[in-house]
C-alpha cells in the first residue's frame, strides 16, 4: 500500500558536522555517478527513491555509488560474502577520531601523509583506510587474519592508482596476536582504528542477522541473507567484542609509547563497563568515550593513550609540527 510521502529533515540527526553523508541519499546524483545504480533504485511505499536494503547487490551497488561519487574511488569489489559495510558510519568514526587528534594539536586536526594510522581488521573493503587517506590525507596500514581479505584490499589499492603509496597492507599470522608482528620495530602510529567482531558465537551472529533482517522487512524472516555480508572473523570470536576489546586494551600496553591514541568501536552499551574496568586496569593515562547516532541506532568509540601530558606535547612537537 502506498503512504504519503514523508516529511524528512534536511540533515540526518547525530552525524558530524564534517561527514559527507549527512543529507539522504540523492540518487539522481548518485545514479550520474554510477548509471548501474538505476536498476536497483525504485520508489518505496513512501514515495521516496531507496534500494532494497535486503538484497545484498541492490547494497554492495549504492557502496560502489557512494565511494565513487564522495571518494574518487572508481574501481572497488569485495568478495561475495565479506562485509559491505554502512559508509555514512564508517565516515563518523574516522571524523569522531579527526577530531580527537585535533584536540591534542591546539583544536587543530593534523593533516597530511605524516599522520599514520593502523586499521585493525582492514577488511576486505579497506574503507576506513579509504576515508581517512581521502579526507585527511593520511597514511595507513591495514592489517587483517584473512588473506582474502588482504587480497581484496590490495586489488582495490592497486585499481585506484591514486592510493598506491598511501595505504600498506600486512597479514597478521597469529590470530591470538593484535599488535605484535603488525607494528615494527621503531614503528610510530598517530592512531588506530578498529570495528571488532560483534558476536561471541556462529549461532549469535546468525540470529542477530535474522533479527536485523525482520526489522529491515518488518515481518518474521527464516531465510538467512546476509545483506551486508560478513565473514566469520568479521562478524564473530570467542567471547564476543567484549573479550576481543579487553584483549585489545591488554596487547595496547606493549607498544604503550608506540602510539599515540589507540581507538576501538564499542557496538554493545552493556560492553562498556567491562572495557572501561580494562583500561583502568591498563593504567591508561587518558580515555575518552564518544557517542554516535545514527537514526535509532546509538554506539560509541572508545579512544585511551598511555603518553601523559608531557609525554603527549612531544610527541605533537615531534613529529606533527615537523
Amino acid at each position: 500500500m502506498i503512504q504519503n510521502k514523508r516529511e524528512h529533515p534536511k540533515f540526518k540527526s547525530g552525524l558530524h558536522p564534517r561527514n559527507k553523508h549527512r543529507e539522504r541519499y540523492n540518487f539522481k546524483q548518485l545514479i550520474a555517478t554510477s548509471p548501474e545504480l538505476a536498476h536497483f533504485v525504485h520508489n518505496n511505499i513512501y514515495q521516496d527513491d531507496s534500494i532494497d536494503f535486503f538484497n545484498p547487490n541492490a547494497v554492495k551497488m549504492l557502496n560502489k555509488a557512494l565511494l565513487k561519487h564522495f571518494y574518487n574511488i572508481s574501481n572497488w569489489n569485495i568478495p561475495d560474502g565479506y562485509l559491505c559495510p554502512p559508509i555514512p558510519g564508517r565516515a563518523e568514526y574516522i571524523h569522531q577520531v579527526a577530531d580527537i587528534l585535533g584536540n591534542s594539536n591546539n583544536g587543530q586536526i593534523p593533516l597530511g601523509s605524516k599522520i599514520k594510522c593502523l586499521d585493525v581488521g582492514v577488511g576486505a573493503n579497506c574503507i576506513y583506510p579509504i576515508i581517512g587517506s581521502n579526507d585527511y590525507g593520511w597514511s595507513f596500514i591495514g592489517a587483517d587474519i584473512d588473506p582474502v581479505a588482504i587480497e581484496s584490499a590490495s586489488r582495490i589499492i592497486k585499481s585506484n592508482p591514486f592510493l598506491e603509496g598511501k595505504i600498506g597492507l600486512r597479514l597478521q599470522r597469529n590470530y591470538k596476536d593484535i599488535f605484535c608482528g603488525i607494528i615494527q620495530n621503531d614503528e610510530h602510529f598517530d592512531l588506530t582504528v578498529c570495528n571488532p567482531p560483534f558476536h561471541a558465537s556462529k549461532e549469535q551472529a546468525q540470529s542477530g542477522t535474522l533479527r536485523k533482517l525482520k526489522n529491515l522487512k518488518d515481518k518474521n524472516t527464516k531465510k538467512l541473507v546476509l545483506n551486508f555480508g560478513g565473514q566469520n572473523s568479521e562478524l564473530w570470536c570467542d567471547g564476543g567484542e567484549e573479550l576481543f576489546v579487553s584483549e585489545m586494551i591488554r596487547q595496547s600496553k606493549q607498544f604503550s609509547t608506540d602510539c599515540f591514541w589507540f581507538s576501538t568501536l564499542i557496538s554493545k552499551d552493556s560492553n562498556l563497563k567491562k572495557v572501561i574496568e580494562e583500561l583502568i586496569k591498563s593504567e591508561a593515562a587518558e580515555v575518552k568515550t564518544i557517542p554516535m547516532f545514527f537514526g535509532n541506532k546509538t554506539s560509541r568509540i572508545v579512544v585511551w593513550t598511555f603518553l601523559n601530558p608531557s609525554q603527549q606535547k612531544e610527541w605533537v612537537s615531534k613529529r606533527w609540527l615537523m
